[in-house]
């Protein structure tokens, strides 16, 4: 049984997170945060009065966390009651063991907590209309243009799905 109360504690703030990242991997954080965007939706999505908190694994290197967590660092920063903070996957693999994807440590994940630290359920490490196209396509074409592909959806998506899906992981019917 994971202590979520203690990682909460150990998780870093979004700030910290991207002001500790390498140098190589900060600009993309910091951009895709300044030009993120909260839906109206989103904001009103949210229960009022009620507290959540998202715990997120992730490393700065991640190319699916680099362009979801930051929008939902500026969702949690726009909606009263609900706060992230980052775990760095690497440095807790007890946690990360308990939320493998098909047997892969893939990130992000994003356990979405109660106001108590209780788990309400988790989401990642994509989409699930993105992580079925790359699953289909992972062995047809070249890591590089699918990635090149993966970053054209994500530009589209503007963080939307993401959203949505962790919504969902905390028991919310998005109110698109």
């Amino acid at each position: 049984m994971l202590d979520f109360r203690s990682l909460w504690q150990q998780a870093l703030p979004f700030e910290r997170f991207v002001a500790a990242s390498a140098d190589q991997h900060r600009g993309l954080w910091e951009g895709v945060h300044r030009l993120a965007h909260v839906p109206v939706w989103a904001e009103m999505s949210f229960p009022p009065g009620e507290v959540r908190h998202l715990l997120v694994l992730a490393e700065d290197w991640c190319g699916d966390a680099s362009n979801t967590v930051p929008v939902l660092a500026r969702w949690a920063e726009a909606v009263d009651g609900l706060s992230l903070r980052i775990l760095r996957r690497d440095e807790h693999p007890e946690v990360m063991n308990r939320y493998l994807t098909n047997g892969s440590r893939s990130i992000p994940i994003v356990i979405a907590l109660d106001e108590d630290f209780n788990e309400l359920g988790y989401w990642g490490p994509r989409p699930r209309e993105l992580q079925a196209w790359v699953m289909a396509n992972k062995d047809t074409m070249d890591k590089a243009e699918r990635y090149k592909q993966v970053r054209r959806w994500y530009a589209r998506d503007k963080g939307e799905t993401a959203i949505r899906e962790v919504l969902e992981a905390m028991g919310v019917k998005a109110e698109v």
